[in-house]
């Protein structure tokens, strides 16, 4: 199991408002204060919040995978119900790219894309792979880890520090817990992508300390399922005033290096053994059904990841609600996946509609167990997502017409087309020395980094656009390559980050029946193979992958049932939080509030005119906008020309980095008027507006004529 974790032009109406309307809709100074357990003080514009229970789960579907079979939340009425009768349910949410379960989950906590957070181009296991100086990036780290670099050619340390979360700039990424912990609010992890420790090591002795006794435990060979139980998964970032950690001997201070305008005096504490005196003091904490939560080797603790079930993880997040932590934020293991042994499930599959009933029970007794203890809708902002929409590879299910609900399905065929690329380019030729982070769209690293338009990499970039190979499930032989991104591309779709050596050579999007890795140049046998126990592809730009959907609860939440029409992303999730909570970040977000489906903020001509000039902002930001699916074709179009001279790749080349120039000056104008920050007069707001909707509509039609 991985934890694994149309193209509308929008018309602008004049802009009529007074340009001191914020991203927040309203002014936090005008709400009424509301203080929570351990002097937690939120703003909301309704006075009413005093908890947010944040809920992110890993590849669980709103549409259906199977057509005969419901999908997980059809199947899913107590939590599906909770949404529609009492929020919204957005049902066309986008992920980044590459969609990939570290990056989708961390852009969604932050409001960022992985340029900003270095996440995008991430290998799902731990370790970084350089190559002839190139940095893949490992998915899950604690948020002020430096990555752990080893020589794909030795196997011995690289060396390099660089950030894991890195910044722009080359620093460390700002944290989501600060804006929560800075207003009074501890803030509790449960699992959640890196905001808790992630490894024994190297996280264990860099927060407690290198002679620690935890660390000692950390590092014993013999106790590395006792230290993950210990350690691992959990965690409570506390504010300047908690009791929680000023009463607590395992607090150690939370030490975020570049965090903007500094973070000092801040304490925190890390994994089940100090977070479980403070969240059940009466002892271990138990599951939903009252069993003790173990790692299934006897140790009390944190269960694992893949341990992250509805019974387990949402018994923590109960806990921690009610003990003092007012905000949550909590993943949720991937279900199409047995909890037991981490193979894949059909739709519809016996053990797939189990783990779905068991879930579903769960979030009864969690709403209801919430209730009881007076934390309800009145007071709660409930968010809800998923990182992605994996795609299901497998053959045909049986009998014909099964449902699962009433008769089981069961597949013949389950499991991803593995590829090797390297052996595929090296039969046609191509045998530049090139390391490949595996994925569905897998990233290239050619040795040393050459230029793009380096001939070798040109070359690869040709053949690799051509390759087919044959795909077991449908027994066909298909193109292996559906999009080609280089490093001009991989700028506007907002891959290339502060650390230069993690930008590929060249991103490949591919069929997204394929995991796409590397190999020998030459395969012994065929350079394909049918997979075992894998088959839910992510990572890749099919809609079905990058369309998943958001769920919003709550005091100043618009009671609209199931909304299909607001196109929204997961860099929105953020900055409509904070509306919601009328907080600010300490940095810029690259979403916007999704006033569409919000109780608060302006009404009439200005509020029609903040949603027209949001969605706009959308299609031109959002990696799988129109934008950066045109000029993502357009990409393609480039790298797998052959014209003479290269005057083709080099023309469209250009004219992407012009048009990628065009729109970051023009999303940086838009967000400031759409976050207040211009400071014009109104009569001076509304003709800037009215130039940015025509320049914006000007160059998505440029994008679109070019793609």
């Amino acid at each position: 199991m991985r934890y694994v974790r149309q193209r509308p032009v929008l018309p602008l109406s004049a802009l009529a408002v007074t340009v001191a309307l914020v991203a927040t809709a309203v002014s936090a100074a005008s709400a009424t204060p509301v203080s929570n357990s351990g002097g937690c003080v939120l703003h909301s514009p309704t006075g009413a919040i005093q908890h947010v229970i944040y809920l992110q789960f890993d590849n669980t579907h709103y549409t259906r995978d199977n057509p005969n079979v419901p999908s997980d939340l059809a199947q899913w009425p107590n939590l599906l119900n909770f949404i529609t009768g009492a929020g919204t349910l957005i049902s066309h949410e986008h992920t980044p790219l590459i969609s990939h379960t570290a990056d989708d989950i961390v852009t969604s906590e932050t409001g960022v894309y992985g340029d900003k957070h270095g996440m995008p181009i991430s290998n799902e296991y731990n370790y970084y792979t350089p190559g002839g100086g190139t940095d893949t990036a490992g998915s899950f780290a604690y948020w002020t880890d430096p990555i752990v670099d080893y020589s794909s050619a030795t196997g011995a340390p690289a060396g390099d520090s660089s950030p894991t979360m890195v910044d722009p700039s080359g620093g460390t990424a700002p944290a989501p817990w600060v804006t929560y912990t800075r207003a009074g609010c501890d803030f509790g992890s449960v699992a959640s992508a890196n905001t808790e420790l992630e490894n024994t090591t190297p996280d264990v002795p860099q927060v407690f300390g290198a002679n620690s006794a935890e660390a000692k435990e950390a590092e014993d060979p013999n106790q590395q399922a006792k230290a993950t139980a210990d350690f691992e998964g959990l965690a409570v970032h506390c504010a300047t005033t908690s009791a929680a950690c000023a009463h607590s001997p395992g607090a150690v201070p939370d030490v975020l290096p570049t965090e903007p305008g500094g973070y000092h005096g801040f304490n925190a504490l890390y994994g089940n053994k100090f977070v479980q005196p403070l969240i059940s003091p009466s002892g271990p904490v138990r599951d939903l059904s009252g069993n003790v939560i173990t790692d299934g080797n006897g140790n009390v603790g944190f269960p694992g990841y893949n341990g992250m079930t509805g019974t387990n993880a949402l018994a923590y997040t109960l806990d921690m609600q009610t003990h003092g932590v007012p905000v949550t934020y909590t993943y949720l293991a991937d279900l199409h996946e047995s909890w037991q042994t981490g193979n894949a499930f059909g739709p519809g599959e016996t053990g797939y509609e189990q783990q779905l009933r068991t879930e579903n029970a769960a979030f009864g007794t969690f709403f209801t167990d919430l209730a009881a203890h007076g934390i309800t809708k009145a007071n709660t902002l409930f968010v809800v997502t998923a990182d992605e929409g994996d795609h299901f590879v497998g053959g045909a299910p049986s009998p014909t017409g099964c449902d699962g609900v009433h008769v089981p399905c069961t597949y013949q065929q389950i499991g991803e087309v593995d590829a090797n690329l390297n052996g595929l380019l090296g039969a046609q030729g191509v045998t530049t020395p090139t390391d490949v982070a595996a994925n569905s769209a897998p990233a290239l690293y050619v040795h040393n980094q050459p230029n793009r338009t380096d001939p070798a990499v040109r070359t690869m970039a040709r053949t690799a656009g051509a390759l087919t190979a044959p795909d077991l499930v449908t027994g066909k032989t298909v193109p292996l390559t559906g999009y080609l991104a280089d490093p001009v591309e991989e700028q506007l779709l907002h891959l290339v980050t502060g650390d230069p050596k993690r930008t590929p050579s060249l991103l490949l999007f591919g069929n997204d029946d394929f995991w796409i890795g590397g190999g020998p140049s030459t395969c012994a046998g065929s350079c394909v193979s049918e997979g075992q126990g894998e088959a839910w592809n992510h990572g890749d730009v099919q809609p079905q992958i990058t369309t998943t959907w958001l769920g919003l609860v709550g005091p100043g939440v618009a009671r609209a049932g199931v909304d299909n029409a607001t196109w929204s992303d997961h860099t929105d999730i953020r900055p409509t939080m904070m509306a919601l909570l009328g907080m600010h970040d300490d940095y810029a977000s690259d979403g916007r509030v999704l006033l569409e489906d919000l109780g608060i903020g302006p009404s009439g001509a200005d509020r029609a005119s903040l949603i027209e000039l949001g969605r706009l902002y959308s299609q031109l930001n959002a990696a799988v906008g129109t934008f950066g699916l045109d000029t993502l074709r357009a990409s393609t179009v480039a790298l797998e020309s052959n014209t003479p001279g290269d005057a083709e790749y080099t023309r469209i080349e250009n004219t992407l980095r012009q048009l990628g120039v065009e729109r970051d000056q023009l999303v940086s104008a838009i967000r400031a008027i759409l976050t207040g920050g211009t400071g014009a007069h109104a009569a001076s707001a509304q003709a800037q507006a009215g130039d940015l909707g025509q320049r914006a509509s000007q160059l998505l039609g440029q994008a679109q004529q070019l793609g």
